[in-house]
């Protein structure tokens, strides 16, 4: 498998990979799926703005993505991301979240960021998991703060740091 930056040829695999989450899980709490216009602007603005948009690839084919942006608009968050991974339902369960939350920590790590936050619906155990053992810990859980498939969803913060700054 291979990590690497998104290009524009990615993003119909981007587009299916993201409307499946949508449609099909709680990863993604849309509940209407995208367009392919929405993820050309995205992945255009992540690009200008200098952030990531990791891709694997397995055999030629896109098997995920992942990328981070801001934690919240202020400036006192600006050394704080959030990220998101997503993996197609195809190659789930063969390292490819591993990879790109590997290569996510990396960038930010050498981008000067001090703190990652992982967003997880409770429900997915398996991501919860992943970034326990990539050193996130649980900062908190915010009860039925989200509704899909008609029932209530409980939010899961994990934050890891990353780098300190000197004073």
């Amino acid at each position: 498998m291979d990590i690497r930056n998104a290009t524009e040829a990615d993003l119909p695999a981007i587009l299916a990979i993201t409307n499946d989450a949508i449609l099909n899980t709680t990863s993604s709490w849309n509940v209407h799926p995208t367009t392919l216009e929405a993820r050309r602007q995205w992945l255009a603005e992540r690009q200008a703005a200098g952030l990531p948009v990791l891709v694997g690839v397995i055999g030629g084919d896109v098997a995920g993505f992942g990328s981070y942006g801001s934690f919240r608009a202020w400036d006192g968050y600006r050394l704080t991301v959030e990220h998101s991974i997503y993996v197609d339902a195809a190659f789930r369960r063969r390292g490819v979240g591993r990879l790109l939350l590997a290569g996510l920590i990396e960038h930010a790590t050498e981008a000067g960021m001090h703190v990652m936050m992982g967003v997880i619906s409770a429900d997915n155990e398996i991501s919860i998991a992943l970034h326990e053992q990539f050193g996130f810990t649980v900062a908190g859980r915010l009860a039925e703060v989200g509704r899909k498939f008609d029932r209530w969803l409980d939010l899961v913060l994990m934050q890891k740091m990353l780098a300190q700054l000197a004073d």
